[in-house]
């Protein structure tokens, strides 16, 4: 049995690709497995904000593309990148088991806070992501906080 999968060719993207092959050649020794690098709209537009090139899917919609064409047979992605809505005719099949699931607070030195987390930021502190998941999360935890 063959299987390709798709990927992303940044470092993280090969990593996780990589991983997941070497975990289905365990479950079968006979498997023949194949990592295709697609490139994305996010890959070629690297210097322009998410917002300015289309936000959600910039990552995953040419490797969608390949998956309906059949030209892989399966994608790995980060969580975070994928958007909420999954086009017709995918599924998400699999999410593997988090290392660790901890995001990083990354503040100036000299911010006065109550302690070193999110909890103890001021009220409508400013804090930047670029990530949907992460986003959502921040405004459910405290939505005094101004987020871009």
């Amino acid at each position: 049995m063959k299987l390709t999968i798709g990927s992303r060719g940044s470092k993280l993207a090969l990593w996780q690709a990589e991983w997941v092959g070497a975990k289905l050649s365990a479950l079968d020794a006979k498997a023949e497995i194949a990592i295709e690098l697609i490139k994305t709209t996010g890959d070629q537009m690297k210097s322009a904000p998410l917002a300015v090139i289309g936000g959600k899917g910039v990552f995953t919609k040419e490797i969608e593309e390949a998956l309906l064409a059949g030209r892989i047979d399966l994608a790995v992605h980060s969580l975070k990148d994928l958007p909420t809505v999954i086009p017709d005719g995918l599924t998400l099949a699999a999410i593997t088991e988090r290392e660790d699931p901890r995001d990083a607070l990354v503040a100036r030195h000299d911010l006065a806070m109550a302690d070193r987390s999110i909890a103890g930021l001021g009220s409508a502190a400013r804090v930047g992501t670029s990530s949907p998941r992460r986003l959502a999360q921040l405004k459910y935890f405290r939505s005094d906080l101004s987020i871009s």
